[in-house]
């Protein structure tokens, strides 16, 4: 592995290490100011107060935990992508998603990175959402 992939490697480990440890701070240190969010089946959130109040409510809405990851990355360290089984508890109703009642879900799912300056200039998620829908639809 390249140092640059090295580089890289460890960006994308950190972010998955604050994300697991529902740390918003942590994830928002690793994100470049002009950071592109694409969240799986919805609007691209454009910078870093953007991407804040997204984990703003993701927090209070889901509890999640990123289990048996795998993290890809490129030679020159500068994309990177990220597989893994989601395992979450939905928290709080999200308008336009099924009522929650604490509903439990396991999920896998993947994230594509662009990598600039040692941050995350992009991050982009990706899952089954019907499969998520029928899961807490129980």
């Amino acid at each position: 592995m390249s140092e640059e992939a090295g580089r890289g490697r460890k960006v994308v480990e950190a972010y998955f290490a604050a994300f697991n440890a529902n740390d918003a701070e942590g994830m928002l240190a690793l994100v470049t100011d002009d950071v592109e969010h694409h969240v799986n089946q919805g609007a691209v959130r454009r910078g870093r107060a953007a991407f804040a109040e997204f984990c703003a409510h993701m927090g209070v809405s889901y509890r999640e935990e990123l289990r048996d990851m795998v993290i890809f990355v490129s030679e020159d360290g500068t994309r990177a992508a990220a597989e893994f089984v989601v395992h979450g508890e939905y928290l709080q109703t999200d308008p336009g998603l099924p009522e929650a009642r604490g509903q439990r879900y396991v999920l896998p799912a993947g994230s594509f990175f662009t990598l600039r300056g040692g941050k995350i200039a992009r991050v982009a998620t990706h899952y089954n959402l019907q499969d998520w829908i029928a899961q807490v639809s129980r």
